[in-house]
């Protein structure tokens, strides 16, 4: 049997993850759109769509050679003031199957992240759970853990799995967790003092600043 029949296919993961979020905004009305995203302060729920519809057209277009910084999802969002927001939605049904090449061909996981990040940012603002076990969770939150870099040794237990981080030698500290939950710490979707409060073994205070790549939280976050 070829040996990547069972290789993950980052541009798959990309459009049923973009496909969800789709079906999920697509019968809000404007005081919905209107709701503020707390995983993404001073964003609106529209704003986090208009921001992942951006990242394809920027990408196609050639503006986009890596994950965009402050500025440029800035004006990434400013972009889509005013515009009508079924036409964003059409939009990125065209974009994404393209999009989602590329990411396939170049293997982009940080775009696959990136928008298995905003569906949960959206269902928590919304007060609509869902798809925690997901194929696009448990993958990135796999991939999230496996790149964990603690001065300590670490063993993270998840749901079906393992992952042991940091040094060989010295003491270990174990920490039990999901991968759902994994994912949103590692991207900065939990404050300090709610990493602070998993189920460790032991104190965390030597890794609490090496978990998030992005944040943490400056406030709790609660899904």
């Amino acid at each position: 049997m070829n040996a990547d029949a069972t290789k993950p296919d980052p541009g798959r993961l990309y459009t049923s993850t973009q496909a969800r979020v789709a079906a999920l905004v697509a019968g809000l009305d404007a005081a919905a759109l209107a709701t503020p995203v707390p995983a993404c302060p001073g964003w609106s729920v529209r704003d986090v769509v208009a921001h992942t519809l951006a990242i394809t057209e920027d990408a196609l277009a050639g503006r986009l050679t890596g994950p965009p910084n402050d500025e440029q999802t800035a004006a990434q969002v400013a972009r889509f003031t005013g515009h009508d927001f079924g036409n964003m939605l059409a939009t990125w049904a065209q974009t994404a199957p393209q999009f989602a090449e590329i990411v396939t061909s170049f293997e982009v996981w940080p775009a696959v992240v990136d928008v298995a990040s905003h569906e949960q940012d959206i269902r928590g603002a919304l007060g609509q759970p869902g798809e925690r076990d997901s194929d696009v969770v448990r993958l990135c939150a796999a991939m999230m853990l496996s790149a964990l870099a603690p001065p300590v040794p670490v063993r993270v237990t998840v749901e079906d799995a393992e992952f042991r981080v940091g040094p060989d030698e010295g003491p270990e500290l174990a920490l039990a967790t999901t991968r759902f939950e994994a994912l949103r710490w590692r991207l900065g979707r939990r404050s300090r003092t709610q990493m602070a409060a998993l189920a460790w073994s032991g104190d965390p205070a030597p890794v609490l600043d090496h978990l998030a790549i992005f944040g943490p939280a400056t406030a709790d976050l609660i899904e």
